[in-house]
């Protein structure tokens, strides 16, 4: 029997009745691999996916109230991290990456948590003045609760596959994952597979302009596109990709965010950058997205990437089913190297949880994209 598709109306008025059926996105594989895929369909409304990745791919926007007199904000440092002046006369964007030329260790992510941890903040800024802001130089301190409003931009927030890093070289290689020992020695895989949003939706298809997801416990929206789109990518026969391909850039409110759920890290020899955990509901409305919502770690891939060679095109030893990274042991080439994951599974599953609680009482929105995701592809090379 055909599955029958399912309308945007229908699911959210399942939702005002109370009577969604929600499932992380483990639960329904496994149901569908008891049950089949007709009964696990009937039901399942939703399916909850969920990532907690690093990422250094982001800025803190923060827009401040006005000083007297006036002051247009060029540069600041807020406690040992530098930033510049935004849109607006006291906006402050800082990035959440760099901080390899800080004594402290420190960039934007360790900034972020010390807001979020309640720590007051020392902000040194310089002006550039105007007839209506003549103020040059500013020196306060700032606090989560003296921030009018800010918002965290996750240019990379959501990826469609990850990649399995090792080292060809020597020693210990420095990467964005954490260090990996060489040769081939030691391997780090930056996406978990099945039950991560971009392995549970191909192509991010159901997300878009406006899309409502769950951002280290606030609710964040799809802005577009993100850094390093690439929706043309290799894709197995079910549709996954084999390699990065669709990638979301998200925002969320800088004062719903849970410290639990973003944490600041610091890699030696690339910096700092955040751990955050990320949810979106994968509703099914048709035989396609549930029986690829279904694929199982062995029904998928990530490309293995030699992270010595500091190039843009690595050397890859082609891809590694999803089922054997999670073993801990992996072949390359010859070689027998021990493999962890460079993410953290026990968040991704706890805002999952968190999504699916919100879900079920009508606390979080449930709509279909009005727009998708950009076709073009945001990978275009910088020619010297």
């Amino acid at each position: 029997m055909p599955l029958l598709p399912r309308t945007e109306a229908e699911l959210q008025e399942r939702q005002r009745r109370g009577d969604l059926q929600v499932r992380p996105a483990a639960a329904y594989r496994a149901l569908v691999a008891e049950l089949g895929l007709e009964q696990a369909y009937a039901s399942t409304d939703v399916v909850v996916a969920s990532n907690a990745e690093f990422t250094d791919q982001a800025t803190l926007q923060l827009s401040l109230g006005p000083t007297d007199p006036p002051i247009r904000v060029r540069a600041f440092r807020l406690g040992n991290v530098e930033g510049g002046g935004g849109h607006g006369g006291t906006d402050l964007l800082l990035p959440i990456g760099g901080g390899l030329s800080e004594p402290q260790r420190q960039g934007g992510a360790q900034v972020l948590a010390a807001l979020l941890a309640g720590e007051e903040l020392e902000l040194l800024a310089s002006g550039e003045a105007t007839a209506l802001h003549p103020r040059r130089e500013l020196e306060t301190r700032l606090s989560l609760e003296r921030i009018g409003a800010g918002r965290l931009l996750l240019h990379r927030a959501i990826g469609e596959n990850g990649v399995v890093a090792v080292s060809s070289a020597e020693g210990i290689t420095r990467s964005p994952f954490g260090p990996l020992l060489g040769p081939y020695i030691t391997a780090l895989y930056s996406c978990g597979g099945s039950g991560s949003i971009g392995l549970t939706m191909p192509g991010l298809s159901l997300l878009g302009p406006g899309s409502p997801v769950l951002v280290g416990g606030a609710l964040g929206w799809v802005s577009g596109a993100g850094s390093g789109h690439l929706p043309d990518t290799r894709r197995l026969p079910s549709g996954h990709a084999r390699v990065p391909g669709a990638v979301a850039a998200v925002s969320a409110d800088l004062h719903e965010l849970r410290a639990e759920w973003v944490r600041p890290t610091f890699f030696e020899g690339h910096g700092s950058g955040l751990l955050v955990a990320i949810a979106a509901p994968v509703p099914l409305i048709n035989a396609t997205v549930a029986l690829q919502a279904a694929a199982e770690n062995d029904q998928l891939e990530a490309p293995v990437l030699d992270f010595s060679i500091p190039r843009r095109v690595k050397p890859g030893f082609g891809g590694l089913p999803y089922s054997q990274l999670l073993t801990g042991r992996i072949q390359v080439d010859g070689h027998e190297l021990s493999c962890a994951p460079a993410h953290s599974p026990r968040l991704a599953e706890g805002i999952a949880a968190e999504l699916i609680e919100r879900l079920r009482a009508g606390h979080f929105p449930l709509r279909l994209p009005a727009w998708p995701l950009s076709r073009r592809s945001a990978l275009i090379p910088l020619e010297s």
